[in-house]
């Protein structure tokens, strides 16, 4: 058998062997710990994080990871640039019309005990993944992650942080007995297990059994997390002598940019106020932690670091002139004086309601509309709107029609009936005339259908064991005036219930799609700035190519190994390309703007012209 150090090098002395043969060679060798010491991965996900917001200033730690490792300057998050999302790409390789986790909401087609018998459950929640494993055949994601494969392969394996995307990273490892997986719900009944030794050994280390809440910006409860990994967990695994796969997801500076109230009803500063600020610092304060404990171990030297971030963000802007929703306002909005640096919004243009597309449908379609989540009748004409945005239109609410599920930036629709394609056809008519709208996809299944681009074309179509959506669409965005750099200054319209001024992501914006990346150890080059495209669905491959992992896949949808990055590894040549649909009968076109390395493509920006920052003018 091949000692880890041999193995490692025959990975980063071939770069471009051919995924067939590194698969064989990676089963012949994939041994956990060899003469040569255990070689480990420590995976750290910084919810939200922009690539523009890393300076040596605000997040010294993460600076340093970029500047003294690899810089992935041209990284990608996945479409919808949502949490679960990306989560799902992260821990498996595999993009989403594989995994099937099209949005932190979905439409799952069947009743969930735990979301109150709707169908349209919140994913980020440990009890609610439980479920859908259980209809989906004991594993949702129809994939295996790079936890679950390490696990298998002997390696020690643990993931903590933020509860949902935590518990994705290894979905199948719900008893506490396998990988160790910990997030913000420990010691609740709502959380997942943990063994009577964890247990045990946080109560002789003085830790809490339940973790502080949610704050902004989230200082305890990252602390309290972070408390569990350096003081038990990698003590743990150097006394075992394995190698192993840690996974920190951080809240910050999702949590924050969401719910910060410092830039209420203003764009400017928006998301990039000092409390957001702050929560950007306190990821890389958490990393810096991180890394603390692996040196305190004597770990450092021989774990690879790599960071990534699951989606960009924007500042949250909900106003429309051709809303049917905002018009129902019973009463002027109080943000219609929201700051633009330009006049402000015309008595017409209303803040729009949580669930507003659900609106506007049932409204131009001539449909009752049913809350999702309650299945009672919502009266949006009297100001009403669906509880959490998700909507079931049609005269029975236990045969609907059409569902919406609202997801921030993007949300997605399902037509059901014997006229699918006609009703298709006529809601991406009525979408297009929309002006928060920038961007539709529609079902393959349904053929071309003018104005909008089909779900393959952003690989949502593949071998999903979850029900594919019919309709996805993305809303408009733009640069907010008199603000610099343009990726830190972009706006959006958003289904969600927060407000103008606080943040979200989702959208098919370059802001959205454009994450922070950077990995540092002893697999990686030192100070290089990779040109090439990285996204969220190469991280498994490249992490599972230096572990000598062999991970057997279901779906073709799938992430590449970034062997540019890696020590021995040559450049790769990258293509550019656009897609353009037939225009709308408004003349609206749905355009893709991507890049390509091999077979592998990387989304930059989709939506109608004008509508979406970084979108090229094709």
């Amino acid at each position: 058998m091949l000692s880890a150090f041999l193995k490692d090098r025959i990975s980063m002395s071939l770069p471009r062997i051919s995924a067939c043969l590194f698969a064989v060679l990676a089963t012949l060798f994939a041994v956990p710990a060899t003469a040569a010491g255990p070689h480990n991965v420590l995976l750290f996900i910084a919810d939200g994080l922009r690539y523009v917001s890393v300076t040596p200033e605000t997040a010294p730690t993460l600076a340093r990871i970029e500047r003294e490792g690899v810089d992935f300057t041209n990284s990608h998050s996945l479409y919808p640039t949502i949490t679960t999302v990306n989560a799902s790409a992260i821990a498996t390789g595999h993009y989403i019309g594989d995994t099937g986790n099209f949005g932190n909401q979905l439409y799952t087609g069947f009743p969930s005990p735990e979301a109150g018998n709707a169908m349209t459950p919140f994913l980020e929640q440990d009890k609610i993944l439980g479920e859908m494993n259980e209809h989906f055949a004991g594993n949702y994601l129809n994939e295996e992650s790079l936890l679950a494969a390490a696990r298998r392969a002997g390696y020690s394996t643990a993931v903590f942080g933020k509860v949902g995307p935590t518990a994705i990273q290894d979905v199948t490892a719900r008893d506490g007995t396998t990988t160790i997986v910990i997030d913000d719900s420990i010691g609740t009944p709502s959380g997942l297990p943990i063994s009577a030794e964890l247990a045990a050994a946080m109560s002789a280390s003085g830790i809490p059994a339940t973790a502080p809440k949610t704050a902004f910006p989230n200082v305890d409860q990252q602390k309290y997390l972070l408390s569990i990994v350096t003081k038990i967990v990698l003590p743990k695994f150097k006394q075992a002598n394995k190698p192993f796969v840690l996974v920190f997801w951080s809240r910050d500076p999702d949590a924050t940019q969401h719910s910060a109230k410092d830039s209420l009803g203003k764009l400017i500063p928006g998301i990039n106020s000092a409390t957001a600020k702050a929560s950007i610092r306190n990821a890389s304060d958490i990393l810096q932690g991180l890394l603390d404990g692996l040196k305190a171990d004597g770990l450092d030297a021989s774990t690879d670091v790599f960071v990534t971030a699951d989606h960009g963000f924007s500042t949250i802007f909900k106003h429309s002139k051709t809303s049917a929703s905002a018009q129902y306002a019973i009463a002027p909005s109080p943000l219609d004086a929201v700051d633009t640096k330009n006049a402000p919004p015309p008595p017409s243009e209303r803040d729009l309601f949580p669930g507003f597309l659900a609106i506007d449908l049932a409204d131009a379609l001539g449909l009752p509309l049913y809350d999702a989540n309650t299945q009672k009748r919502v009266d949006y004409k009297s100001g009403l709107h669906p509880s959490a945005g998700n909507g079931y239109l049609g005269s029975d609410p236990a045969n609907p029609e059409v569902i919406v599920v609202s997801n921030g930036g993007s949300d997605h629709i399902y037509v059901f009936g014997a006229n699918q394609t006609a009703r298709a056809q006529e809601i991406v008519r009525i979408l297009s005339g929309e002006d928060y709208v920038s961007g539709i996809f529609t079902n393959d299944a349904l053929g071309e259908i003018a104005g909008a681009l089909p779900l393959s074309a952003v690989n949502l179509h593949g071998t999903a064991l979850t029900p594919q959506p019919t309709i996805i669409v993305s809303f408009r965005s733009f640069v907010i005036p008199g603000c610099k750099p343009a990726l830190m200054c972009a706006a959006e319209v958003a289904d969600t219930s927060l407000q103008t001024g606080q943040g979200m992501h989702g959208t098919f914006s370059r802001a959205d799609t454009r994450n922070f990346m950077a990995a540092l150890g002893p697999s990686f080059k030192r100070g290089f700035a990779d040109p090439a495209p990285v996204s969220n669905a190469d991280i498994t491959p490249t992490l599972a190519a230096i572990l000598g992992l062999n991970i057997a896949p279901k779906g073709g949808l799938k992430g590449r190994v970034a062997t540019e990055a890696l020590k021995g590894g040559k450049g790769v040549t990258v293509t550019r390309g656009w897609q353009v649909s037939k225009p709308a009968r408004n003349g609206q076109k749905t355009v893709l703007d991507y890049q390509q390395v091999d077979g592998a493509r990387y989304f930059d920006a989709a939506g109608f012209r004008g509508r979406t920052v970084g979108l090229s003018a094709h």
